[in-house]
């Protein structure tokens, strides 16, 4: 009995220093899996069986057309500004003067003499203006020259050339349905904003604040809300291929229906501005018939209501309308068309005419005693 006892004793000793030489050959547990440990295990009781968080990959991956989207809007951005239009207010007690905002809207950098191009609608109604620039510095404005008829403007502010950046002119008579564009503007107030999409349609017709069309112009699905009038519409090459004008909404916001005018009708409009203050236009030296009237007698084109002495109408021996002393009145030669272009209306002579200068000779066709006839007009300056 003894010796058994002894014997269970040697084998439980035998057994100990068994587990301490394999306990010592085991990997120390470091403090920080410790806590790792026990932060799993927290975790674990709180939000049962839910697994520690998996670490943030701080590395921003795009693809290329995002970041051609963002080099363009780095680029492109500098040139677009704030335009804040202004009216003044006299006090009744004190009769001081103050100057309240009335609106805003958005323009951009012509070039590096100060002029900037945005709309007319954003100009009018205003006494004065004042230009924000993207670097935030703020410049009185003044007006260089206005078209109500092709809803464009030009504001000049003095400021060194380095802080301008002009923005690259494009061709808007090479654009194609389905192409990217971007518009950058401020809309609502938030500067610097843009919106991206693409060209809906070409060659859509407006009618401008003065009353005239606009014709040629871009529909665009990129996103044009109030306050982004004025500003430029880009190709994917960050080039200036429109002006962004108005929108087509029920409510007032963007509805995916925005309109530009076109740049190679701001070329020229800009640079008359610039240069003169005003469109120089090239004219025949005729006054028409209104075109109500015209209407009422069911013309169809344009009838000459005057000519002027001198002019290149008057040259070519296009006739007048005439009344005789008894009252029965004598049609003046109706013009029906410009160079092989239709001419139906006012509108059509006008914008028929507004792509020569004045020197320039051009072929028109017209009506006189229900026999049509042509004749070569050298234009003059309005």
């Amino acid at each position: 009995m003894k010796a058994g006892n002894v014997l269970f004793g040697l084998l439980l000793i035998g057994l100990g220093v068994y587990a301490g030489v394999k306990f010592k050959d085991l990997p120390m547990l470091k403090l920080n899996d410790t806590k790792e440990e026990i932060s799993i295990s927290d975790d674990t009781l709180q939000n049962g069986a839910h697994s520690h968080r998996r670490p943030v990959d701080s590395i921003i991956y795009l693809t290329n057309s995002e970041q051609a989207t963002i080099d363009l809007f780095q680029k492109s951005a500098p040139s677009v500004c704030y335009i804040t239009t202004l009216n003044q207010q006299r006090d009744y007690w004190s009769r001081n003067i103050t100057e309240i905002p009335s609106g805003t809207g958005s323009g951009f950098v012509w070039d590096k003499q100060g002029h900037i191009v945005t709309n007319f609608h954003v100009l009018q109604g205003g006494e004065k203006y004042k230009v924000t620039l993207s670097d935030r510095t703020t410049w009185d404005a003044t007006v260089v020259g206005v078209e109500p008829n092709k809803d464009l403007a030009v504001l000049k502010i003095d400021v060194k050339a380095d802080q301008l950046h002009p923005i690259p002119l494009g061709r808007s008579s090479v654009l194609k349905v389905g192409q990217s564009v971007y518009a950058i503007g401020n809309p609502f107030g938030l500067d610097q904003s843009l919106s991206t999409g693409v060209i809906s349609a070409l060659g859509r017709e407006i009618t401008s604040v003065g009353g005239r069309a606009i014709r040629d112009v871009i529909q665009t699905d990129a996103a044009i809300n109030p306050g982004n009038s004025g500003g430029p519409l880009l190709d994917s090459y960050g080039r200036l291929i429109g002006v962004n004008t108005m929108i087509y909404s029920t409510s007032g916001a963007s509805a995916g229906i925005g309109f530009s005018i076109p740049v190679d009708e701001v070329n020229w409009v800009v640079s008359d501005l610039i240069k003169f203050g005003k469109i120089k236009r090239a004219v025949l030296g005729v006054t028409l018939l209104p075109q109500q009237y015209a209407q009422n007698w069911n013309i169809e084109g344009v009838m000459i209501l005057s000519v002027s002495p001198e002019s290149g109408a008057a040259k070519a021996g296009l006739k007048a309308l005439e009344q005789t002393r008894n009252g029965e009145i004598i049609y003046g030669d109706i013009i029906t068309g410009i160079n092989e272009k239709t001419v139906k209306n006012y509108d059509d002579l006008y914008l028929a005419l507004e792509k020569y200068n004045a020197g320039d000779k051009v072929k028109v066709e017209y009506v006189r005693d229900k026999e049509k006839r042509s004749t070569d007009v050298v234009l003059s300056n309005q």
